[in-house]
C-alpha cells in the first residue's frame, strides 16, 4: 500500500514537472505582443499563488526538480513581462498609423496608451513582485517609474511626429495641447502620478501652457497686428480734421483707409472664427482658459483702434458693417 502510494506520488510529480516544462516551452517560443502582457500577469498572480503549495507538496530530494521548473517559470513569465514592457514602448514609439484627428482633439493612440497604462496599474502589486527577480527595494520602484515614464515618453514622441500631419500650425500647436494636457489629466486621475512623481506632473503642465501660448500666437497674431495704431500710422501722431469734405487726421489717414482696415479686421476673423469652431477642446476648464488668453490679447487691441479710429467713420453711410460686434 505504501509503495502503491509513493508509486502514485512520483507519477504525479512527473506529471506536474512535465507539465511545468512543457508550459514553459511554449511561453519561450510564443510570440511576445503587448496584447498578451495581461494575460500574462494574470498567469504570474497564479503561478506565485500555487507556489508556496508546490514547494509544501513536493518535498524532499526526489522533487527538487519539480521545485525548480515551478520557480523558473515564474522568473521566465517576468522576464517575458519585463521584455513586452520594452516591445510596448517601441511600439507605441513607432506607430505607424495615418490617422488624423481633424478638429485637434485627442488622438486613438492617445487614448489606448492611457487606458493600457491604466490597466497595468491594477497590476501594479503584481509588477512589483515580478520585478523583484531582477530588482530590490528602492531600485524597484525605479524600475516601474522609469518604464510607466518611457511609454509616456515614447507617446509624446509619436505625437509630436502625428503633428506635422497638420497643415495649420496653430492646429499643431491644439492637438500636442489636447493631447499633452490629457495625459497629464489621466495621470493625476490614476496611481500614475504616484510612479511619474510631482515634478514630472509639473514639467507637463508647463508644456501644456507653452502649446497654449503658441497657438495663441500663431492663431491670432496676424489679426491682432491688422489693428496695430503704430502700423497704420507708420508711427507718426496726429490729430484729426477735414480735407476735402473727408475727414483726415494730420498723418495723412483717411476714412476711405481706416474703412478698409476695419473691413479687413472682419474678413479676417470671420476666416479665422469659421476654421476654427471646426476644431475642439474638450476640457471644459481648458477651453475656457484659451478663450482667455485670446480674449486678454484681442480685445485691448480691437478696442484701443476703435477708440481712436472709430469716429472717423461714425458719420458715414453702413457704419455698422465697420465694426465688428461679435
Amino acid at each position: 500500500m505504501i509503495l502503491l502510494v509513493i508509486n502514485v506520488l512520483l507519477k504525479l510529480q512527473q506529471v506536474v514537472s512535465q507539465f511545468l516544462f512543457s508550459f514553459g516551452e511554449v511561453i519561450a517560443k510564443s510570440t511576445r505582443t503587448s496584447k498578451k502582457l495581461f494575460v500574462l500577469l494574470d498567469m504570474s498572480e497564479i503561478m506565485r499563488e500555487l507556489h508556496s503549495e508546490i514547494e509544501a507538496l513536493f518535498k524532499g530530494k526526489a522533487c527538487t526538480k519539480t521545485r525548480e521548473y515551478a520557480l523558473g517559470l515564474i522568473k521566465q513569465l517576468a522576464q517575458i513581462v519585463k521584455e513586452t514592457f520594452g516591445d510596448f514602448e517601441k511600439a507605441v514609439e513607432k506607430d505607424a498609423s495615418k490617422t488624423v484627428v481633424l478638429d485637434g482633439t485627442i488622438h486613438p493612440l492617445t487614448n489606448y496608451v492611457i487606458d493600457y497604462v491604466k490597466f497595468l496599474l491594477d497590476y501594479q502589486s503584481t509588477l512589483q513582485q515580478l520585478f523583484e527577480e531582477f530588482e530590490k527595494g528602492d531600485e524597484l520602484n525605479y524600475q516601474l517609474s522609469s518604464m510607466t515614464m518611457r511609454i509616456m515618453q515614447a507617446l509624446q514622441t509619436n505625437l509630436h511626429g502625428k503633428s506635422k500631419q497638420y497643415k495649420d500650425p496653430t492646429l499643431t500647436h491644439l492637438f500636442l495641447m489636447n493631447n499633452i494636457h490629457y495625459i497629464v489629466k489621466s495621470v493625476q486621475r490614476y496611481e500614475a502620478k504616484d510612479l511619474l512623481g510631482y515634478d514630472w506632473v509639473q514639467r507637463h503642465r508647463r508644456i501644456v501652457q507653452q502649446h497654449a501660448n503658441q497657438y495663441r500666437r500663431d492663431g491670432w497674431k496676424k489679426i491682432v497686428q491688422s489693428l496695430s495704431i503704430q502700423a497704420l500710422t507708420s508711427s507718426r501722431g496726429g490729430n484729426a480734421s477735414v480735407v476735402g469734405g473727408d475727414i483726415e487726421n494730420s498723418n495723412g489717414l483717411s476714412r476711405a483707409l481706416v474703412k478698409e482696415r476695419f473691413k479687413t479686421f472682419n474678413i479676417q476673423f470671420e476666416e479665422l472664427h469659421q476654421r476654427q469652431s471646426q476644431w475642439t477642446v474638450l476640457d471644459l476648464e481648458l477651453r475656457e482658459n484659451l478663450r482667455l488668453t485670446v480674449a486678454e490679447v484681442l480685445l485691448p487691441a480691437y478696442r484701443s483702434f476703435l477708440r481712436r479710429y472709430g469716429p472717423m467713420v461714425e458719420n458715414g453711410k453702413n457704419m455698422q458693417k465697420y465694426k465688428n460686434t461679435r
